[in-house]
């Protein structure tokens, strides 16, 4: 049920460049339920449709929360195309739950906000150290290494990618 930390110090597998894109959404009046929780509802619903299809290009997330108002997703992806296309494909379910939050939004008398942020890293541009720790964030949506394989110091961590 619980990831099993691994021992010492360990870094994610990435490689490449990657896109990292934060999404989640506040809840404004916690008594109006029927306009926040349909969005609450919707991102696992996407979560699961990406995880289920492995040429999505989400590579991993993490579902978290800053407070009891607010709720986000961070999420690890191959490529900005990949995101985009999943984010306009009518197919998908990220089109229909944006279309219903538009019309809930001019509904709802501000009930509910969202927010996203999209960062494009290219290689050498990132680097990551977990101690003790099961896989987490980057290194739960790409794979672990032990640190020696990439560098003890955040520097040689940055640099590996642009000497290998």
């Amino acid at each position: 049920m619980f990831a099993k930390p691994n021992g010492g110090r360990t870094t994610a597998a990435a490689e490449g460049d990657l896109v990292v894109f934060l999404i989640g959404m506040r809840i404004n009046h916690f008594w109006a339920p029927h306009h926040w929780l349909p969005v609450l509802t919707a991102m696992p619903r996407m979560l699961r449709e990406l995880r289920a299809d492995e040429q999505s290009g989400l590579l991993g997330y993490q579902l978290l929360t800053g407070s009891p108002r607010t709720y986000f997703v961070v999420q690890y992806w191959r490529s900005k195309e990949q995101l985009l296309k999943y984010a306009i494909d009518p197919a998908r379910l990220h089109r229909k739950a944006w279309a219903t939050a538009n019309r809930m939004e001019r509904k709802s008398g501000r009930h509910v906000g969202i927010w996203h942020e999209t960062y494009l890293v290219p290689a050498g541009n990132y680097e990551s150290i977990y101690g003790d720790m099961p896989p987490y964030g980057l290194a739960a949506a790409t794979g672990v290494l032990p640190i020696a394989r990439r560098g003890a110091t955040a520097q040689e961590r940055l640099d590996w990618e642009r000497t290998t």
